[in-house]
């Protein structure tokens, strides 16, 4: 760690990412660049024992999201376990064993209880993808940890002191909210970690300003595949409706996140009751894309109605630009339908996602026209 003498300066002035005390808001300091924001989160790993795939086999890359589900059986200490989910699974092209399938994901969850083996099923919500007679969690390898550098920052007075003092307890920041800011200079993202500085040194990137190198272990990095998402976002928010047709699935949720999280920071007024909206259904061929669609419907490009059903109902109550009743006519409704009549629960139920959602909106006063 290199010790320097900071100079005084007024408190920073909004940049692109701020560093903040979650307790009182408190700004540590502030900067346009950082190191280290994204990175590969730690994944579970799964064998599955003699494998029997649905259909086609499932080798490479699986999807988005991926559900095993129990089937049948208590654990060890004889607790029931329901399904979990893997994100942005892969499964291995060379497994240990001929009859095994190798699965490496982001667990959305703590997974399964420990010790349990019981055969499970895989689905995508869409389908069956296959079952095993039994699984176990394999140890993964340790994660290669990329520092968390914030680059050319100003120092606000409270991390200056705590800089120049050095000890362990003044350098141990607690937790912190790495507030990221668009083009615009608008709230996009919040991103909790506990700011522990390892290491800080002079800027080249002006007089006053240092590199802050914060621990990283203590930080969950967006993830490597959403970058170019984030990165559009990052230069500028959508102007235009329908910027996120051409995304796969993962990549859509990636959106429809970015969307939830400014859209609850920036209320919206609610247009006045009788208002009649339009929804362009060309795109809705996955669940992310239903709720993008919904959320430009009622409040323009980039704009968020809602992100599950649970989240609609609440949006359909006010705040989020709405006011019932309404009216709604929904173009090209027919491959909505197509698409989300029929998939599945975590569970592995059969669901029609499609009416769910019309009555959501019929209960919340929306009527809806399907052309």
């Amino acid at each position: 760690m290199m010790c320097i003498v900071l100079e005084t300066s007024d408190r920073p002035e909004p940049g692109r990412y701020a560093l903040t005390e979650t307790e009182d808001g408190h700004v540590w300091g502030v900067c346009d660049e950082i190191d280290g924001l994204f990175g590969e989160p730690e994944r579970g790993t799964y064998e599955l024992f003699g494998w029997m795939p649905e259909d086609d086999d499932v080798r490479g890359r699986l999807g988005g999201r991926v559900w095993l589900v129990p089937d049948g059986g208590a654990g060890p200490g004889g607790e029931e376990s329901g399904p979990w989910l893997l994100e942005d699974a892969v499964s291995a092209v060379r497994p240990p064993r001929m009859d095994s399938l190798v699965l490496v994901g982001l667990d959305d969850c703590e997974g399964p209880p420990e010790g349990r083996r019981t055969p499970v099923r895989l689905h995508d919500g869409q389908r069956w993808l296959g079952s095993c007679r039994e699984f176990t969690r394999v140890l993964p390898p340790e994660r290669e940890v990329t520092p968390l550098v914030l680059r050319g920052l100003a120092p606000g007075d409270r991390l200056r002191a705590a800089l120049e003092k050095g000890t362990r307890r003044a350098l141990d920041l607690e937790e912190a909210a790495l507030e990221i800011r668009d083009g615009r200079g608008e709230h996009l993202a919040e991103r909790l970690l506990w700011a522990k500085v390892m290491a800080w040194r002079p800027s080249s990137r002006g007089a006053g300003l240092i590199d802050l190198e914060l621990d990283s272990a203590l930080f969950e990095p967006v993830p490597v595949h959403a970058r170019p998402v984030w990165e559009r976002w990052l230069a500028r928010p959508p102007v235009a409706a329908n910027a996120w047709a051409g995304l796969v699935t993962r990549h859509r949720a990636t959106w429809l996140e970015l969307v939830r999280e400014r859209g609850c920071r920036r209320p919206c007024p609610d247009r006045p009751a009788g208002h009649a909206y339009e929804i362009d259904g060309r795109h809705i061929t996955d669940e992310p894309g239903l709720h993008l669609a919904l959320g430009e419907a009622v409040n323009g490009p980039g704009g968020y109605f809602g992100g599950c059903l649970d989240a609609l109902a609440d949006c359909l109550r006010g705040t989020f630009g709405y006011t019932a009743p309404a009216t709604l006519l929904w173009l090209d409704a027919g491959t909505a339908r197509e698409h989300l009549s029929q998939v599945l629960t975590a569970d592995g139920l059969p669901r029609d996602l499609f009416a769910e959602v019309l009555g959501v909106l019929e209960d919340g006063g929306m009527r809806v026209t399907l052309a």
